[in-house]
């Protein structure tokens, strides 16, 4: 039997006197598409912090189960070393370099792969040139499963808002993520654009067998795109389950509507 690729197990963060999250579980199924949902400070951001290494979760276990076989608690890892790993994610707000290439910024996120060394660098050998080349070609074949292509050469802040959104994916994509965690990729999209990031998301599983977790509001979207789905509200799961049962929960109801 094949183990989830993302275990949380009685997980807790706290701050100070507040508990952002209290005692959730939850899994995560290799080649699912699952969605964390929950009304403003229910304490999804945190989780995907904890899971990504940019916080310490104060109780409880975060597990990655690798394609090689090997088991790993993450709870106190760097965030740089569970990228390695391959979990990957965006963040709310986009923090792209701005003055520099879209084509630039995905080869960034190829940085953890590279094998040149300083004095590689320093020198540039035949191994070192050669391996900058595949870089670049890996790069682009990125924006280019992306619809991203034609901005390959422009500035990251001369693209349109939603070509912007999409990059960030794609130089997430370039670190070779078994998981990618997207934390609220339709945020300021368009109806359009938001069409279009369902059908990525989509092909991002099915053509490049990477696993999706992610946080969104547009309830559209995530009954659209989601396998199972999480709730969240005051740090505590409410509920769990397919789309159809989730948006039919009375407590899922009470949490975005009030009593």
């Amino acid at each position: 039997m094949n183990r989830p690729i993302l275990e949380i197990d009685n997980f807790s963060m706290m701050f100070g006197g507040l508990r952002a999250v209290d005692k959730v579980r939850m899994h995560i199924d290799r080649g699912e598409i699952v969605a964390l949902i929950g009304p403003n400070g229910a304490g999804k951001t945190t989780l995907f912090n904890c899971v990504t290494g940019v916080y310490t979760p104060s109780e409880g276990d975060i597990t990655v189960n690798l394609t090689d076989g090997r088991v790993i608690r993450t709870n106190s890892m760097k965030a740089n070393r569970i990228t390695e790993l391959g979990l990957a994610r965006t963040f709310q707000n986009t923090r792209l370099f701005k003055t520099m290439t879209a084509l630039e910024n995905v080869m960034i996120g190829r940085h953890p792969k590279l094998k040149a060394g300083i004095l590689g660098a320093i020198f540039r050998d035949s191994r070192t040139r050669e391996e900058e080349k595949l870089v670049i070609e890996e790069s682009f074949s990125i924006l280019r499963k992306l619809g991203l292509a034609q901005y390959a050469n422009k500035s990251a802040s001369s693209l349109p808002y939603g070509a912007q959104r999409l990059l960030e994916i794609a130089r997430a994509m370039a670190t070779e993520p078994q998981l990618l965690l997207l934390d609220e990729p339709a945020a300021g999209m368009n109806p359009l654009e938001t069409r279009e990031l369902d059908r990525t998301i989509n092909r991002i599983r099915d053509e490049e067998g990477i696993t999706i977790f992610l946080i969104e509001h547009d309830m559209s979207l995530v009954m659209s795109l989601s396998e199972r789905i999480y709730v969240l509200d005051y740090g505590k799961l409410i509920a769990e389950g397919s789309p159809q049962v989730v948006k039919s929960d009375p407590a899922v109801i009470r949490a975005y509507l009030g009593e």
